[in-house]
């Protein structure tokens, strides 16, 4: 590690040299914390440097001026989340206890991201951040616009994963099918177009009674006739040589072991050498004997010639014809038109019998999606009861809040358009809630469903960026204790917040402060005691001049 042994105590957040930030090296805790600071005192460079840990994209000039490099790294207790088949399938030293992951920027531009020491490409570290670390900003309330967030909302508290892999499995075999079916039938239909054509190209090659290896065999006959009386010569003068009437070789051959044999008694170390020269003639007057026989069966035959050559050009203009350099590739070209062409005359029974396919697969597909459908209706109703449950005690009593469901054409997450419908009191028509609720309300309902992903999604860090913006005191506690909720089990929960009442609800309270040096303008952050707290509470009520009541009040909040 960078940061040295220290920071083997788990979960803690170091950056070094991050736009206005030196150096910071603080511990963050389970349970609920949170983080206040005066506006431009620097909570956003912090969620920055985290926002560079998940994946986000870097710019040299966030690093500190003046300095070539700058480090943010944090490290995760992930022994409660199950998540080592990610480092398994990525070849990544998994550490339950500790898991780092580190981001590295160069003043040259560069960027350089690490789990567990190990280099990464970002992608990779974007997907381990999406699992471990969810930023709430004010910005993703937009999300309620978009019909695939309501949707995957629906589906993670439906906890309904494995229907859904069940409906896609028979959803992409039908898109896979139907596709096909639309290919077969372009086929057909353009070779319908070009009949005559085919039929014509396929007659001509079928006529040509094409043969494997034809060619090469009729381009070596050809070149054996076309030398033929070179060939008969010499053949003739080597058959003369070894066993013509006129001292032949074969003649002197028999005759010198004949010698060498009338001597092996009184010489016998020439007994072997005899052995090897009536071998040697053997073998000589077997060679003489096919020589002899080849310069019978060599003859000119240019008849025979001429007909190769026809045969040659034919098979030439017909490779050329269709563009192949073999015989092979020209007996492939007519199956295949003569394949197309039957699927011309069978095109109808063809594509009847994919049509079947078709439907049959989109049956199985409507069927599973149906199933998916009836689970996430019911988990909607559960989802529209607590939402109320969590809303009412918000501020808003006379909420109502439903999962509207709309059939759409089948598609990847199956056959479901879901539109979260809102309304703030009795006599207003619900709408979509993106349209109807006030910023302090999108918040509030935001809250809620993030408090009811939490329970089913297992993720190690939350950090809420502002959710209280348009809320009052009391309604903020209420937050306060939801947030609290979220932040049992283990998980992290960071609230960045303006208002006193959701600070004094943190087990850790930690203070964003800028100041400024000899070297410039800085921002640290560090975790109050108790004493600081009191009095960082009682600013947030009563401004720069502290007063005894609102120290007071502080103490009151924090149940001290």
């Amino acid at each position: 590690s960078l940061v040295g042994s220290e920071m083997c105590i788990r979960d803690r957040l170091y950056i070094k040299n991050f736009t206005l930030i030196d150096e910071l090296n603080i511990s963050l805790y389970p349970g609920f914390s949170v983080i206040t600071g005066e506006t431009g005192a620097g909570k956003s460079i912090i969620l920055g440097a985290i926002g560079l840990l998940l994946g986000n994209r870097a710019d040299s000039k966030a690093i500190k001026a003046g300095r070539d490099r700058c480090v943010i790294e944090a490290h995760f207790d992930l022994s409660r989340y199950g998540m080592q088949k990610f480092f398994d399938d990525n070849d990544i030293d998994y550490d339950a206890d500790d898991t780092i992951i580190r981001r590295e920027l160069t003043a040259a531009g560069k960027s350089r991201a690490f789990i567990n020491d190990t280099p990464v490409p970002l992608t990779r570290m974007r997907e381990l951040g999406e699992q471990l670390v969810d930023i709430h900003s004010q910005h993703q309330n937009l999300l309620l616009q978009k019909e695939d967030f309501q949707l995957n909302v629906v589906d993670i508290i439906a906890q309904d994963a494995d229907q859904l892999k069940v409906y896609q499995k028979e959803y992409y075999a039908y898109r896979k099918a139907k596709e096909l079916l639309e290919e077969l039938k372009a086929e057909i239909a353009k070779n319908r177009e070009n009949e005559e054509f085919m039929r014509f190209q396929h007659k001509e090659l079928d006529d040509a009674n094409l043969q494997e290896g034809e060619l090469e065999q009729l381009e070596q006959e050809a070149e054996t006739l076309s030398h033929s009386e070179d060939i008969k010569t010499a053949l003739f003068e080597a058959d003369n040589a070894l066993s013509g009437d006129d001292d032949s070789i074969l003649d002197k051959l028999k005759n010198a072991t004949h010698q060498l044999e009338n001597i092996c008694d009184v010489y016998p170390s020439m007994a072997d050498v005899a052995g090897r020269m009536q071998s040697s003639y053997i073998e000589l007057k077997d060679i003489a004997q096919e020589i002899s026989s080849s310069v019978d069966h060599v003859e000119f035959d240019p008849n025979r010639l001429d007909a190769i050559n026809t045969r040659l050009d034919k098979l030439y203009t017909l490779q050329q014809k269709f563009h192949v350099e073999t015989v092979t590739e020209l007996i492939a070209t007519r199956d295949r038109i003569a394949e197309q062409l039957a699927h011309i005359d069978n095109g109808d029974e063809d594509i009847e019998e994919k049509e079947k396919e078709v439907a049959a697969l989109l049956a199985k597909a409507e069927k599973q999606a149906a199933l998916l459908t009836s689970i996430r209706q019911k988990s909607a109703k559960a989802i529209e009861k607590e939402m109320k449950g969590r809303l009412i005690p918000l501020g808003i009593p006379n909420v109502r809040f439903e999962i509207a469901f709309a059939e759409k054409p089948l598609s990847g997450n199956g056959a479901d358009k879901v539109s979260f419908l809102f309304s703030a009191n009795k006599s207003t028509q619900l709408q979509p809630v993106s349209q109807v609720a006030s910023g302090g309300e999108i918040a509030r309902v935001m809250l809620s469903l993030k408090a009811m992903i939490s329970g089913a999604v297992k993720l190690p860090t939350i950090i809420f960026d502002e959710i209280d913006t348009g809320v009052s005191g009391k309604i903020a506690e209420k937050m306060a204790d939801i947030m609290e909720e979220m932040g049992l089990q283990n998980r992290q929960v960071l609230s960045i917040t303006h208002l006193p009442q959701i600070a004094a609800k943190g087990s850790h309270h930690y203070k964003v402060l800028k100041e400024e040096t000899e070297n410039g303008t800085i921002s640290h952050m560090k975790e109050l005691n108790n004493q600081e707290r009191i009095e960082e509470i009682a600013q947030m009520l009563s401004g720069s001049d502290i007063t005894q009541a609102a120290l007071a009040n502080a103490k009151e909040l924090l149940r001290i």
